[in-house]
């Protein structure tokens, strides 16, 4: 078993919301690559939007259209070997993990070459070389899974952190805070990122949520929270920094309260009439994530429109490649209802 966790530090407290205001600034190559990364996950998202209407694609669908920056600045502070396990909106945690847009469009199609063989669909995707660990489908249920892995990276005395992410409605299942008395009780190498999107499947957290700051979320079980602007990827980027320095640092859990946005419903059969189309025009407006890195590229002369284009241009193609595999790809055999079904001993 591994040795006991050294000595822990001063517990850092949840406080002002990190944002722009107390977030150190992108090099221009990190801003290059943080707007390449996100809008490779807007149109990648925008596709399979599109393809489902379509009937290309069956069953739930959850759009991660809005909440770009949260993934894309954790990833920025994670390092090889660090696990990342989520909800059914996962999609774009994929990509941000490395994983070929054509296998995660293929498995929403539900093809022979996708991630899980064309079998598991939206939800249930998993890559071990990549070391996304899902996609899942009941909500929460990923939070124990991902304290697991934690618990795994301990024992086994490696540097890894799991990046267990989950959103505001499932933050009240109890199931989260068994997890969270066991990741502080342990000192587990875990960060819980709250992605709250406001709205969980369709209801205000102001309406379902007796502690709305998320980040306090942990505070009886003397798990250390602190709030993030999730649609400013230089604010996630930093935050995730420090919570990662803590977890390899052996001083046990911490909570990312992420503040993002949802533009689409809470899945595709979703007509968000729970909210106010003025209201998810403003954050477009006022507060995208990708319009504000590429509001600092132009406005700081480190790239031209023609620049911006020509990214937005790859990006497409590459998607546009992914649809052609995801569409013509043969569908599973029948004989692959019968593998993977048990491991013989």
């Amino acid at each position: 078993m591994a040795a006991a966790p050294p000595t822990s530090r001063a517990k850092p407290t949840a406080g002002k919301p990190r944002s722009a205001s107390n977030t150190p600034e992108f090099t221009p190559e990190e801003e290059r690559y943080a707007y390449r990364s996100m809008l490779l996950m807007r149109r990648f998202e925008e596709k399979a939007g599109q393809m489902y209407g379509m009937g290309l694609i069956g069953g739930f669908c959850h759009l991660y259209i809005g909440q770009e920056a949260v993934v894309t600045g954790i990833m920025m502070a994670a390092k090889e070997g660090d696990q990342t396990i989520t909800s059914y909106r996962d999609h774009a945690h994929m990509l941000a993990c490395g994983l070929d847009p054509k296998g995660v469009l293929a498995e929403l199609t539900g093809r022979r070459h996708g991630l899980s063989k064309g079998k598991g669909g939206s939800m249930h995707m998993f890559s071990r070389e990549k070391h996304f660990y899902g996609g899942h489908g009941i909500v929460g249920a990923q939070v124990p899974l991902g304290t697991g892995l934690a618990f795994a990276n301990w024992y086994r005395g490696n540097d890894n952190v799991s990046f267990v992410y989950f959103g505001d409605g499932a933050a009240n299942q109890g199931q989260v805070y068994e997890s969270f008395n066991m990741a502080e009780l342990w000192k587990l190498p875990v960060v819980y990122v709250i992605e709250n999107n406001r709205y969980a499947m369709g209801t205000s957290v102001t309406r379902s949520s007796a502690l709305t700051d998320f980040s306090k979320r942990g505070q009886s079980f003397n798990i250390p929270g602190e709030q993030v602007d999730g649609m400013d990827v230089r604010a996630v980027r930093a935050a995730t920094e420090h919570a990662v320095e803590w977890c390899r640092g052996g001083n046990g859990p911490i909570i990312l309260e992420m503040q993002t946005y949802r533009y689409r419903g809470h899945s595709m059969s979703d007509p968000a009439k729970y909210r106010s189309k003025e209201e998810v025009q403003k954050m477009r407006e006022e507060h995208d994530p990708i319009e504000q890195v590429k509001a600092r590229l132009l406005g700081g002369n480190l790239a031209t429109e023609d620049e911006l284009k020509a990214i937005d241009a790859e990006v497409r193609a590459i998607v546009a490649e992914a649809a052609d595999f995801a569409t013509q790809d043969p569908e599973p055999d029948v004989s692959e209802l019968w593998t993977d079904i048990l491991v013989e001993g």
